[in-house]
């Protein structure tokens, strides 16, 4: 192993700055996880067994992927970020308060994506460009996910 790669066998710089993104994304999942759990708790209306189970499957596969997140921060020889006042300076999702009707919920949970999305697309193409497949396959999966989901709540809104 040359003085250059990592013990993955991948260019340390590249894996510093994938790291770096990759706790970006990890800061906005803590957040998009904690709106999801609110949106299952504070749920209201003619949609809440729908809504509340819908919403328990998002937080639940949230926290799924906070932790591959982290863990492949980890395999890339780094720190994940692990406090929430760092999570809530990085993050581009914002908290959402007291939200308990469905419609709202569901618009914020498309904004949320329209931040995810574009983060996960970024770091697919840095994976790329660096070979490391481990970190473009997991953008890959969370990209062709998350694209059905868009789709699944924009039907909801008939959007």
């Amino acid at each position: 192993m040359t003085h250059n790669l990592n013990h993955i066998g991948l260019d340390k710089k590249a894996s510093s700055e994938l790291a770096d993104k990759l706790n970006e994304l990890l800061a906005n999942y803590q957040i998009f996880y904690m709106n999801a759990r609110g949106f299952h708790w504070n749920i209201k209306g003619d949609k809440f067994f729908e809504l509340h189970l819908k919403f328990e499957e998002l937080y639940n596969d949230s926290l799924i992927k906070i932790d591959e997140i982290a863990e492949r921060i980890l395999t890339l020889g780094f720190t994940p970020m692990h406090t929430y006042a760092d999570y809530l300076e990085l993050s581009k999702i914002k908290s959402a308060k007291n939200v308990s009707n469905g419609t709202d919920a569901i618009q914020e949970i498309l904004k949320n994506y329209e931040v995810l999305l574009p983060l996960e697309r970024e770091l697919l193409e840095m994976a790329g460009d660096s070979n490391d497949e481990g970190t473009g396959a997991l953008m890959s999966d969370y990209i062709r996910e998350q694209e059905k989901l868009v789709w699944m709540y924009s039907a909801f809104l008939n959007n």
